[in-house]
């Protein structure tokens, strides 16, 4: 009886191994409650040592079996019984073994329980020994590098972990968004949600209207802002944008602002910068009233003028003021108008040349401005 069921056990070992060799032999003695894998069999195996011990003891025909002559079997030896795509014979799964550090603790379960040699347990559960053996090496500025992300995050609430790696890249850190990526999750760090997204409105024969800037001072693109100060009072914001270096132009705060004002911040901005080709402004009265055209087409500045009631198709000035809502207003208390003033000059003079532009490959606008004006300079008549 012990020769059959030796016989029978090399058999099953053979079939569920089809990589063992069919002139080598594998078979597993006991000692004392100790086991010991013998033969030249080379197999590989990603279920654990002791749970193979089992299979191979359970795949014995039971007593049961024997005794009732009609190949029936109990619903309790069925659930006890263990088959190819089970790890133990009630039937769970263990994980998988996949990862490098699940293979390393898998060999050292198998050294400790069976007392083999690290190479034969590593051959065994398809385990490099280079990895076996590989000790990880702690990196020394990773505790000063996680210090940084964190202020950078409390500093700009609102930057993802590819913008702060852009931040880390500019003050002189090798580090790739990847690393970031990781630490910032480990770290807990996360962007407030925002709105929910919302659909892009298309005109009827599915199109949008829109001239896309093509150089420097191609369109530029002007647009108002509404807030208020600590005690109610509301004030407006006037921004002006380069669509194409995605540079702010100037921020105009005040009280009261008119088509007055606007013609005197695109005055400072012509005698500084040059005149654009295009301006484009939705259809508010400061933008649309007769003398600021008339002015325009002395200077050859055609303007653009939007649909009404579609600020999708002023997205630049539209995309730049949510950012500064979203960065600026919407978490900080004016106390007073001046205080608004310098608040907003600072906010927008970090943004022109600190702050990485997605769309800029996370770099600031500011530089790619300056470079493409300095090759695109044209005189200025404001007569």
């Amino acid at each position: 009886m012990e020769a059959e069921n030796g016989q029978k056990k090399a058999i099953y070992l053979r079939t569920n191994h089809p990589e063992t060799p069919r002139s080598g032999s594998a078979s597993w003695t006991r000692k004392n409650g100790q086991g010991s894998v013998s033969g030249a069999g080379d197999f590989r195996a990603n279920l654990l040592s002791l749970a193979e011990r089992v299979r191979g003891h359970e795949h014995q025909p039971s007593q049961k079996t024997k005794n009732s002559g009609k190949g029936k079997h109990q619903t309790k030896d069925a659930r006890s019984r263990a088959f190819l795509g089970q790890c133990d014979p009630q039937g769970g799964a263990l994980k998988k073994v996949i990862s490098p550090a699940r293979r390393r603790q898998a060999v050292e379960q198998v050294q400790q329980e069976l007392g083999v040699s690290e190479r034969r347990a590593c051959r065994v559960i398809g385990q490099p020994r280079s990895t076996q053996r590989y000790n990880k090496r702690s990196v020394d500025d990773e505790e000063f590098l996680i210090k940084r992300i964190i202020e950078l995050a409390s500093e700009y609430g609102r930057y993802g972990y590819r913008r702060v790696t852009a931040l880390l890249r500019n003050e002189g850190w090798l580090v790739n968004h990847k690393r970031v990526e990781r630490l910032w999750r480990r770290e807990g760090l996360k962007v407030p949600k925002k709105q929910p997204k919302r659909g892009r409105l298309w005109l009827n024969d599915g199109s949008i209207m829109r001239l896309k800037p093509e150089f420097a001072k191609h369109v530029w693109s002007y647009d108002f802002m509404h807030d208020r100060t600590h005690n109610g009072v509301p004030f407006r914001i006037l921004n002006v944008i380069d669509e194409y270096t995605r540079e702010c132009l100037a921020v105009r705060v005040a009280r009261r602002l008119t088509h007055k004002e606007v013609i005197d911040v695109l005055y400072e901005l012509f005698c500084e910068r040059g005149v654009p080709v295009h301006i484009r402004s939705d259809n508010g009265s400061e933008f649309t009233a007769q003398r600021v055209r008339t002015w325009l087409s002395k200077l050859s500045v055609k303007p653009l003028f939007i649909e009404p009631g579609s600020p999708w198709e002023n997205g630049y000035i539209e995309s730049f003021n949510g950012k500064m809502r979203d960065e600026l207003l919407a978490g900080e208390i004016f106390y007073t108008l001046k205080e608004a003033q310098v608040l907003i000059e600072i906010w927008r003079r970090h943004y022109n040349t600190i702050r990485p532009h997605s769309s800029l490959n996370y770099k600031p606008p500011a530089p790619a401005a300056m470079l493409a004006l300095a090759s695109q300079k044209q005189p200025v008549s404001l007569s």
